[in-house]
């Protein structure tokens, strides 16, 4: 259970980094805290943002994968772009309907940074990973 909950934890806190340098490199693609905009509130917001991403990528993003299965064996996965796209343009209406949190400008916006967002949280993966696993490399 202990593992389950760390790994919850780190994954969380990946995409919440990775969430940061894509709002940090693409103007199409912002974060507004709540509150005044303070450091808490903001590190707060990219958390709270990166659990709802998880939500929705865990939960929506599976149905429409599953659904655009023929689709992804057609387009050899490029298909993937637009679904990780639409699933981020999601997040930021969900978002924006609690007051504050992502904002997207616009779709293609949304699939350029679902895109950065993904190598962002890979490279942070990359780096942690020896951390993380204590130098034991990766487990079977």
């Amino acid at each position: 259970m202990m593992v389950v909950m760390a790994r919850f934890v780190i994954r969380t806190l990946v995409v919440a980094a990775a969430l940061w340098v894509t709002a940090s490199l693409l103007p199409g693609v912002r974060v507004v805290p709540f509150g005044d905009g303070g450091t808490a509130e903001a590190v707060a917001t990219y958390l709270l943002v990166a659990v709802v991403f998880g939500v929705v990528n865990g939960v929506l993003g599976t149905v429409v994968r599953v659904l655009a299965f023929p689709l992804y064996v057609l387009t050899l996965g490029l298909v993937s772009f637009l679904v990780n796209g639409f699933l981020l343009i999601v997040v930021a209406w969900l978002s924006d309907a609690a007051g504050f949190g992502l904002e997207v400008d616009g779709f293609w916006w949304g699939v350029a940074g679902a895109l950065l967002v993904g190598v962002a949280a890979w490279l942070i993966t990359v780096v942690i990973r020896p951390v993380v696993d204590g130098g034991r490399g990766r487990r079977p």
